[in-house]
């Protein structure tokens, strides 16, 4: 795919979405850390529900290291491997004490140095609590980026790394909600909705659907 068809992709989902963000809920960069944890292989209104309950009980890293690892899997059984999830929050959340302030850390290498955070969990922390032009490969984004021809990859780094080199600074920040969202709701992945895609005469995808 050429520069100025990928310009155009991005410019219609920026006038379309102009100030996307998170589905997941958060009031904090905290909340948000904890939240993209619970993320994994879980959806994000699943996650919602259950820190609805966990969050105004517990939301800085004292309150959910008192909880104990018992204590927050009955907030968080609903959600998929809750079991070594409970056991990485509690790390996660005594090196924050410990070695943090209580603070999360603003560098992806602290923060992948905390139990449970990757490289696309530290993306996600980065680009929607603190604004960097970091990009967080998902299978949503993985999917779009080869299906549209966006930016072909054979593993997510490969595309993480295709897109970083490949969209413009002006719209680093938000490509990651607008790819993710597009995937979730239009490409999505067993039949793409390409009778209803904003960008679906850009698209290089050769199977293309009438709905």
């Amino acid at each position: 795919m050429n520069k100025q068809k990928r310009i155009e992709i991005l410019t219609r989902l920026r006038n379309h979405n102009p100030t996307p963000t998170t589905e997941l809920n958060y009031t904090s960069p905290f909340e948000l850390l904890i939240a993209v944890i619970l993320s994994a292989q879980a959806t994000d209104k699943g996650v919602n529900k259950a820190t609805a309950k966990l969050f105004p009980i517990a939301n800085t890293p004292q309150q959910i290291f008192d909880l104990g690892i018992d204590g927050l899997k009955s907030y968080i059984k609903t959600i998929g491997l809750y079991n070594s999830k409970a056991e990485n929050i509690i790390k996660t959340c005594r090196d924050l004490i410990e070695k943090y302030d209580s603070q999360v850390p603003e560098s992806r290498e602290e923060l992948e140095s905390l139990a449970g955070v990757g490289r696309k969990t530290a993306n996600v922390v980065l680009n929607t609590a603190f604004g960097h032009p970091t990009i967080a490969v998902d299978t949503h984004i993985f999917r779009v980026c080869n299906r549209t021809g966006f930016a072909s990859g054979k593993n997510v780094l490969k595309v993480e790394e295709k897109l970083l080199s490949v969209v413009p600074a002006e719209f680093k920040v938000d490509v990651h909600h607008w790819l993710i969202l597009h995937g979730r709701y239009t490409c999505i992945a067993r039949k793409p909705r390409c009778g209803s895609c904003i960008i679906e005469d850009l698209c290089e995808y050769k199977d293309k659907t009438e709905s």
